[in-house]
């Protein structure tokens, strides 16, 4: 185990300043890196461990924070004391980051080539061409296919997988001595996220670069840490060897940080929460394989509320005026019966069609061929109007709430909104009494109805993308990749409370994701989805215990299942 530091963080607090009042929300936090080490950092979003390491590159908002003690130690130097100049040195050069969301940190107008170009010239002494050629050596050292095409593309023309690759060729450019990775790897495909896994452990091996890699799931830090940190409210609780860690937790939370991930072995009522852990009330019950078959046999014993038969999604690109047309099936042949108070899972890779088949049943995008049967109507002859009054019926919660709301709007009047629009209650004060208990239901209570979407955490406004799916009442909900960029914990929590809510007003669930852990779980019987065709289609336990097709033990393969 190396032995010299190359970082320390001593006592390091930080403040922040809202509305004139100062709160510190990193309290005398100390912690050191290793040379040639990976550390993981693990919380919850909140739970400081990103703030900490912007502090590391001086990357925090001056206007409203403040480093209010301790000390940041590299090369001899206190970081908190330098000033900007002299960060500019430092970063991308000594220590570098990758940040969560390539695609905000990717510039859209310039070419990925160019962007990695950009750092080599201003670090180095490299010519335009040494810095071409080295950054397309680059691309092949973090394995993107056809470099050549990479370089010359943006941002939007290339995968989410391969836009965070290209993020680390940023990030590495300049053989830095440490690499922050900032939950690198969130709302990625399970096996794309292990390919980076892999890649970074393989690059921290070559370059004998040290790694501080951030993220809410333990057990995938498990996979690549040497050492972990556990952070709780501006605190460390906790840290140690990962295998300590992992496999003898101390600190409550950390137990609970374990414990809110979906089981692969055992199938929980419910899933336990941060909060539960916190007040010492955990419920572990388990649903018995007897208890499952009996209430399936209830469930596949009458008549299918939905029949998707013989479905194609075609779509036609054509790339120059004089090039031939090229067809793409983004679904292909694909049939399955969905039951009036199941829930099915689509699993698959990005690409794979699920949720292309997700948007053709609720008719926001036509099918090229094949039937969709809803109470033994086909929806695919409807017209407009038929098909407005049939969207009541089919609602969806999206993958991400912010986008889907009003940033105008207060939450309360966005879920009142489609009630009006579908005649639900007799006038506005009926309609808001009714959201209001609607937000209670989610969890929420009533001084969210006036707030804006900005003002909510991820969970919470997911919180009102499920409130604003149930407002119609609906019979059938499609969830798409609904809870893949939320934290463990929050996830537990949005993941139990649709399983409440299915309970309480008999809904009938489409779970798409890529997770096969989540769906799994919540998934009765499961579909999984390779190049728009089905792979394999059986109960979701019996698809986990025996997978028949070598694309499914890929993806199961793939899961982070710790040490």
């Amino acid at each position: 185990m190396p032995n010299k530091n190359v970082l320390s963080v001593n006592e390091l607090s930080i403040s922040f300043q809202s509305e004139g009042i100062e709160k510190e929300i990193i309290h005398h936090i100390s912690y050191y890196l290793n040379q040639n080490e990976i550390l993981g950092i693990v919380g919850e979003s909140g739970s400081g461990k990103s703030v900490s390491t912007l502090a590391i590159l001086g990357l925090l908002p001056k206007r409203i924070s403040k480093i209010t003690s301790g000390s940041i130690c590299f090369d001899d130097n206190d970081l908190v004391n330098l000033d900007s100049k002299a960060f500019q040195k430092i970063r991308g050069n000594d220590i570098s980051m990758i940040f969560q969301e390539p695609m905000s940190s990717l510039n859209p107008s310039m070419r990925c080539g160019e962007q990695v170009e950009e750092i080599l010239l201003q670090h180095t002494n490299l010519s335009k061409k040494e810095a071409k050629a080295e950054t397309l050596s680059l691309f092949e050292k973090v394995k993107l296919p056809l470099p050549e095409r990479v370089y010359k593309a943006y941002p939007h023309e290339i995968s989410g997988g391969q836009k965070q690759r290209v993020m680390i060729a940023m990030a590495i450019a300049c053989k830095p001595r440490i690499l922050i990775a900032d939950e690198p790897t969130t709302a990625l495909d399970v096996t794309v996220q292990k390919d980076i896994i892999l890649l970074l452990k393989q690059l921290q091996a070559e370059e004998g670069m040290s790694i501080i890699f951030i993220s809410h799931d333990l057990a995938l830090v498990s996979e690549i840490a040497d050492r972990v940190l556990v952070m709780y409210k501006g605190d460390i609780v906790e840290q140690g060897i990962v295998s300590d860690i992992f496999h003898r937790p101390q600190h409550t939370y950390t137990k609970a940080l374990l414990s809110s991930k979906p089981s692969l072995d055992v199938r929980l009522k419910r899933l336990p929460t941060i909060k539960d852990y916190m007040e010492g009330t955990p419920k572990t019950d388990i649903v018995t394989s007897e208890q499952r078959q009996t209430s399936h046999q209830l469930l596949y014993g009458r008549a299918p509320l939905l029949e998707v038969i013989n479905l194609e999604k075609e779509y036609i690109s054509k790339s120059g005026w004089f090039s031939k047309p090229e067809s793409f099936k983004a679904v292909d042949d694909v049939s399955f019966k969905l039951y009036e108070g199941e829930t099915l899972g689509l699993v698959g890779e990005s690409g794979c069609g699920k949720s292309t088949l997700g948007n053709a049943i609720l008719q926001l995008n036509k099918a090229t061929a094949g039937q969709i049967l809803y109470h033994g109507v086909d929806i695919t002859l409807l017209n407009n109007q038929a098909i407005r009054k049939l969207r009541k019926e089919i609602q969806i919660i999206f993958q991400d709430p912010y986008a889907s709301l009003n940033p105008r709007i207060p939450v309360g009047k966005a879920i009142m909104e489609p009630m009006k629009v579908h005649h639900i209650g007799n006038s506005d004060a009926e309609r808001k009494d009714m959201v209001l208990d609607l937000l209670q239901k989610v969890g929420l209570d009533d001084t969210f109805f006036n707030r804006y979407p900005h003002e909510f955490s991820g969970g919470q406004r997911q919180r009102i993308g499920i409130a604003r799916a149930i407002a119609l009442r609906p019979i059938l909900i499609i969830c798409d990749e609904s809870v893949s960029a939320l934290d463990i914990s929050v996830q537990a929590q949005v993941l139990n409370l649709l399983n409440d809510l299915k309970e309480n007003f008999g809904f009938t669930y489409i779970f798409i994701s890529h997770d096969l852990a989540v769906v799994k779980y919540m998934s009765d019987q499961l579909v999984v989805m390779n190049q728009g065709k089905i792979e394999e289609m059986a109960d979701a336990d019996a698809i986990y215990n025996n997978p028949e097709r070598d694309y499914t033990k890929k993806l199961i393969h793939a899961i982070p299942k710790g040490l």
